[in-house]
């Protein structure tokens, strides 16, 4: 059996996670869950198991996705054969052990496997399910096949992304995926709060496009409110002015004066005390109605010194600035590793595996790795011994027809 690496008890703590989920929205709820200290059971198909292990490359030494590395820590894989009726038997009697499942399956699978919200409810009383979509269960889209580009396009964020001027664009990170499985999350976290003072389980609908409706904010807001369609500005902010990437002697950064009182200080440790003055710039508001002028002469400005110079500055006096990084260049800032945000895990193919931490900082019970991201069945065995109390025969039975 694996163990996991040693740790006091999480948060989550004594919580079972059933996890029928691949590729990102799903997983990533679940890998936060994990996180905080849930046993999270990932089933996946024999052989094949979660599409994103061969999403790549880049793939580690050991032959794993990067992809899949990424979103499935502290969790250990079962292999099930879902198709047949003795998987779909075993997986009602590892609910019965489970406290949540999560599956991002088209509508309607579990139903056809007589796994609908109330059945679930009378094989485990209390059980939280929870289920992640494109379009959810209601509405004309609901059998629709949900992807996260799909989502950004229809959910409006590729109308206020890119150049002012010029193409649509998509976020570089699936953020429709990650928003719905952050708030997922959150849904699960409540409905187990919640259990706790009632006992009462909870059907929870999440979709891609609901998240991504809701991303979109104050950008909305600014809509619901004017009437007037929100339009791109390419990294400026509809409210804000100045707020976006300014070109320095050597270099692009970011710098923002997000409010008036920063715009004044700005400009008094610049010597520009008449800008504070004229009525196009001595307001945001006059600011975002001048926007192209205030743009232009901050980039004659800025053009006069490299950026490091103007981020100096800009920390002298308080107000916000920032290098604009790669990758590379994230993970070896200063800051990034004085929060930890780069971990070593250690995995039995890849070795040393170098992971994203999480950002769910609790001091006082933190976050850790228990199980790397797992190898595809690698606890199928441990799982269906320790739960369900199978024997070794039983074990190669299920394997010599297919099951796991």
């Amino acid at each position: 059996m694996t163990s996991p690496i040693p740790h006091p008890p999480g948060l989550l703590d004594g919580v079972r996670v059933i996890d029928l989920t691949r590729v990102l929205a799903g997983p990533y709820c679940t890998m936060i869950l994990g996180d905080l200290g849930a046993d999270v059971i990932k089933v996946e198909a024999p052989g094949r198991g979660d599409d994103t292990r061969h999403w790549g490359p880049p793939f580690t030494e050991g032959g794993e996705s990067a992809y899949f590395v990424s979103t499935n820590r502290n969790k250990r894989s079962l292999t099930l054969n879902l198709k047949s009726d003795k998987g779909v038997e075993i997986l009602k009697d590892l609910i019965r052990q489970g406290d949540v499942l999560v599956e991002n399956f088209r509508t309607d699978t579990l139903a056809k496997w007589g796994l609908d919200y109330d059945s679930l409810q009378e094989l485990r009383p209390g059980l939280i399910y929870c289920t992640i979509t494109g379009y959810g269960y209601t509405g004309p889209y609901k059998d629709r096949a949900g992807y996260d580009f799909m989502v950004q396009a229809m959910g409006g964020f590729m109308s206020v992304t890119g150049p002012a001027a010029g193409d649509p664009y998509r976020a570089g990170v699936a953020i429709a995926d990650l928003a719905t499985g952050i708030f997922a999350g959150n849904a699960i976290l409540a409905a187990l709060f919640a259990r706790e003072r009632t006992g009462a389980g909870q059907r929870i609908d999440m979709a891609l496009l609901d998240s991504q409706v809701a991303l979109m904010s104050y950008v909305a807001s600014n809509y619901l409110v004017s009437g007037e369609l929100p339009r791109r500005y390419g990294n400026g902010h509809p409210n804000i002015v100045p707020y976006q990437e300014f070109q320095a002697r050597d270099q692009y950064f970011a710098f923002a004066a997000g409010n008036d009182g920063q715009w004044r200080k700005f400009c008094q440790a610049i010597g520009r005390p008449e800008w504070i003055e004229d009525a196009r710039f001595a307001t945001n508001a006059a600011r975002v109605e001048n926007r192209e002028l205030v743009v232009r002469m901050l980039n004659d400005l800025f053009s006069t010194r490299d950026a490091a110079e103007w981020m100096a500055l800009c920390d002298d006096i308080g107000i916000p600035s920032a290098p604009i990084n790669d990758i590379a260049q994230v993970l070896a800032d200063p800051q990034v590793q004085a929060r930890q945000l780069r971990i070593d895990v250690e995995h039995p193919t890849a070795g040393t595996l170098p992971q994203v931490n999480s950002p769910l900082n609790v001091p006082t019970n933190p976050t850790r790795v228990r199980y790397p991201p797992p190898l595809l069945g690698q606890h199928t065995g441990e799982i269906l011994h320790t739960l369900l109390g199978y024997d070794e025969t039983t074990l190669n039975t299920l394997r010599a027809d297919n099951v796991i």
